[in-house]
């Protein structure tokens, strides 16, 4: 163990710890701005600059480490006055106006200026505003980034995209697409996890709610919403309530109170897609001969750009089933609105994600099959419905537990799940298992596929017949898979890809807590309201039976092929067109 102090503190720590680690142990807090955790450890903001006792430079907390005997001042006045300084240049460079920001009451540089006692300025701002274009589901405000470089890091060591970078030189240098490419010529799946990892507002999301509130106010429009399973677990952090207060039927409740005529959950039609994907993966094994094999899952939107957009040559194998939240308004256009006798184009479908992809999704032109009108007009994120909520000056506390509305808000524990990473996979060998076999599996018996490691594997029996699948996480994990199917080092039959660590209970669109990551935490609780669940499997819910029996006909049937089911090479990527 190496002996030090830090603030007149002693404490032991394991060599090469750095010196902010062994600050925390010893119960001192020192600010940081670019620092991540095993992906950004650059000491470029110098925010966290401390004083060791004999070294006349300030050092870096973050990538220096200990020294027996080291003596750490992380607030005297050389720190505070150097530390100061290094905030005050920053913001020289960025736009301040807190009040119009995304991220105001939630950014990192905002709360380390803030804690500095800075009320004003020494030196002249100077803003590039570089231009962007404000349509793209992703939004990047050059004159709030601090060129941190978690964006970078983010994007290439987490989801091994590259399509951040540093352009120009000297004091010109800023943060922008590799080799300054528009951005939706770029490869960016808009997994958002740049978004999530941005100490400020540089980032964030379109803001689509303005279209829900004119819609929310249309007499002539039905609102109908849905809400994704991975919301469930998230939408009360950003509001200040607990997992026990942030109950879903408080989310239904608030968004009634808004205004929407029905909501729903987006878990009936995670079932939906387990019927359709489970029968299509069983077709596929029943004839390998003509099939390209592994089978991979489709419902991520990220996930499918990625392919799209840097390994078309899988595009053939991705699951021809809509995402759950596109069959979903598929139904509410089609099935629904017979069923309640609503003209299908008065319908407009908002989806609560927690997801920014959804929002390039729900603009493909081919997702259409209802009437003719976009399946699902809007997807908002969990941060825009829960600014939508405050908005509303709501108070969901106050609220009474409120159910989905019906046939189309009953669920079981296999929807659910499909906010975690190996729940899909899961949820639709469940189903697989009693459709080959007439049974019902015991609980958790595909449990196997669970867990955060970014590539699982694992070979199940369903009725004697061995099916080999894979659950990835992370775009970097999925581009390291598909390397070892392309040299035959690996050979699976179905594969789960989420474009976010954890899956969607950790995507982009999720609250933003700093430093954190509670992808896991938020899948814990996913698990537990499966296990808790009456139904279990897919195929027991009785709306999906109902749903058949009266409108499909059957998994895969003619009907269920138009309404929900697509062609992914129907549309392109600028990106996919350039790869040919």
């Amino acid at each position: 163990m190496v002996n030090l102090t830090v603030d007149g503190r002693a404490v032991s720590v394991e060599p090469k710890t750095s010196i902010l680690d062994a600050a925390a142990r010893a119960g001192v807090s020192i600010p940081t701005l670019c620092y991540l955790r095993g992906l950004n450890e650059i000491g470029s903001c110098r925010v966290c600059v401390v004083e060791v006792e004999g070294t006349d430079q300030l050092v870096a907390a973050c990538n220096n480490v200990v020294s027996e005997g080291m003596v750490v001042r992380t607030n005297s006045p050389k720190v505070r006055q150097a530390r100061r300084m290094n905030v005050e240049l920053l913001l020289a460079t960025h736009d301040s106006e807190c009040t119009s920001c995304v991220r105001s009451g939630n950014c990192t540089l905002q709360t380390v200026a803030n804690d500095l006692g800075i009320t004003s300025l020494p030196y002249d701002r100077h803003l590039a505003h570089e231009p962007w274009d404000q349509s793209f589901p992703l939004i990047r405000t050059n004159d709030k980034c601090i060129n941190c470089l978690r964006c970078v890091q983010v994007c290439d060591k987490v989801q091994g995209l590259g399509v951040w970078d540093l352009v120009n030189r000297a004091t010109h240098t800023s943060v922008n697409t590799r080799g300054a490419v528009p951005i939706a010529e770029s490869a960016c799946t808009l997994c958002g996890q740049c978004i999530t990892h941005c100490p400020t507002g540089a980032l964030r999301e379109r803001d689509d709610t303005s279209r829900v509130f004119d819609a929310l106010a249309d007499p002539d429009k039905v609102v109908v919403v849905q809400i994704a399973p991975a919301v469930r677990a998230a939408w009360g952090e950003q509001l200040g309530l607990t997992h026990e207060e942030a109950g879903v039927g408080r989310l239904v409740a608030a968004l009634r109170q808004m205004g929407a005529d029905y909501v729903f959950d987006t878990d009936f039609s995670a079932d939906l897609t387990i019927m359709e994907e489970g029968s299509e993966l069983l077709q596929k094994l029943a004839h390998p001969q003509d099939q390209k094999l592994p089978m991979f899952t489709s419902c991520c939107p990220g996930w499918v750009r990625y392919v799209k957009a840097t390994r078309p040559e899988f595009t053939d194998q991705l699951s021809s089933s809509k995402s759950p939240g596109q069959m979903f308004g598929a139904i509410a256009k089609s099935y629904y609105a017979e069923l309640m006798g609503i003209d299908p184009h008065r319908i407009f479908c908002v989806e609560v994600m927690p997801c920014t992809a959804k929002k390039a999704e729900v603009a493909i032109p081919t997702m259409n099959d209802a009437c003719g009108d976009a399946d699902v007009d809007v997807a908002l994120t969990t941060r825009e419905v829960c600014r939508m909520i405050r908005a509303e000056h709501l108070d969901p506390r106050a609220l009474p537990d409120e159910a989905f509305d019906e046939p189309l808000g009953t669920a079981t524990g296999a929807g659910v799940i499909f906010g975690a990473t190996g729940g899909v996979m899961e949820a639709a060998l469940r189903t697989a298992y009693h459709l080959v076999t007439g049974e019902k599996p015991t609980p958790d018996a595909f449990s196997a596929v669970r867990g955060l490691d970014g590539w699982k594997e694992a070979t199940f029996d369903l009725a004697g017949a061995p099916v080999r699948v894979a659950v990835a996480s992370g775009l970097a994990n999925a581009g390291l898979l598909l390397d070892a199917l392309a040299a035959g080092e690996v050979s699976y039959d179905f594969v789960e890809v989420m474009a976010c660590p954890g899956g969607c209970a950790g995507g982009g669109g999720q609250p933003i807590h700093e430093g954190q990551e509670l992808a896991g935490a938020r899948g814990d609780v996913l698990w537990g309201l499966d296990r808790a669940a009456d139904l279990r499997n897919s195929y027991e819910n009785p709306a999906i039976a109902a749903c058949y029996e009266d409108y499909l006909g059957a998994p895969l049937s003619e009907r269920a092929e138009r309404l929900l089911h697509t062609d992914h090479r129907a549309w392109r990527l600028p990106r996919e067109a350039a790869l040919g």
